[in-house]
């Protein structure tokens, strides 16, 4: 096969994959939201019970850099009318929704949001909101909502950090129920919020939304890859080309496997490794 039939066979490929992508895959949400101001307050009106919230601004993929320690990246970053600030991360593993995650997010966009000089009473609102496949904390709400609280009164400590998590398995005959199916649907024709439909279809039906997904995918494998090739090579001096992108592979899966942001199908197309051997990695890195 030329090299032109191995980039236009891999083009059908993510055209076919792009065909089951959902609102809950999160390389998928962040790009149907990437500017979209109408479909992101239309899930924060929902999600957080205020039908009058008005959102200005939305970024997606926003780093936020510690120089010292760990940073994050947020998927999505969104401002409303009151300067209420909003972290909304799409998790389909449990791991990667943890409560410490969370606890982490906050305090970066915390931060990032007060200017030398300022008093900390001008620390504007702020929502951590994490979107997840399944009802990871159990109890069959749609909603979690986390506060901190006196002990012993119960009364709210009112800091203005607050934390969600919401319920993507819930599906009741609500506006979070009807949200929620939306997210875990792949036929935009079957979504009950026209908003997400027409982005959803945009990206799924139409040549251009079709080539700027498909671009994506591209991008985020190649990086993926490049990444790992890096890593093989490294470690792979005197062992051998072949087996050094073997390596950086594995690192890729690996690093992927640490995030729990990925299922394990999608970890295996980005680090060009079979289902199985990704789940070997998986094995290996539990015990």
């Amino acid at each position: 096969m030329t090299v032109t039939e191995q980039i236009d066979q891999k083009h059908l490929e993510d055209l076919e994959r792009l065909k089951n992508f959902r609102l809950m895959d999160d390389e998928f949400f962040t790009k149907c939201f990437e500017g979209d101001l109408p479909g992101i307050q239309l899930v924060l009106r929902i999600v957080m019970s205020m039908p009058a919230l008005v959102v200005l601004d939305v970024h997606t993929q926003v780093f936020v850099e510690n120089l010292i320690n760990r940073s994050v990246r947020l998927d999505i970053l969104a401002t409303d009318s009151e300067g209420r600030k909003f972290n909304i991360e799409i998790q389909r593993a449990d791991k990667g929704a943890g409560r410490k995650r969370a606890r982490y997010n906050s305090s970066m966009m915390d931060a990032g949001l007060l200017e030398k000089g300022t008093d900390f009473d001008d620390l504007p609102e702020t929502y951590v909101i994490f979107i997840t496949e399944r009802d990871v904390l159990g109890q069959g709400k749609a909603v979690y909502q986390i506060e901190r609280c006196i002990l012993g009164t119960g009364e709210l400590f009112c800091d203005g950090a607050h934390i969600l998590y919401v319920n993507g398995a819930y599906r009741g005959d609500d506006p979070i129920g009807k949200l929620m199916h939306d997210f875990s649907c792949t036929d935009p024709n079957k979504m009950n919020y026209n908003v997400l439909a027409d982005r959803v279809r945009f990206f799924k039906e139409s040549k251009e939304g079709s080539l700027i997904m498909c671009k994506a995918i591209e991008d985020m494998r190649n990086e993926a890859f490049q990444e790992g090739v890096g890593i093989g090579r490294e470690e792979g001096i005197g062992i051998g080309r072949e087996e050094g992108i073997g390596i950086g592979r594995e690192d890729v899966a690996r690093n992927l496997l640490s995030d729990g942001s990925l299922s394990m199908e999608k970890i295996a197309q980005y680090a060009h490794l079979s289902l199985d051997d990704v789940k070997k990695l998986k094995s290996e890195m539990t015990m």
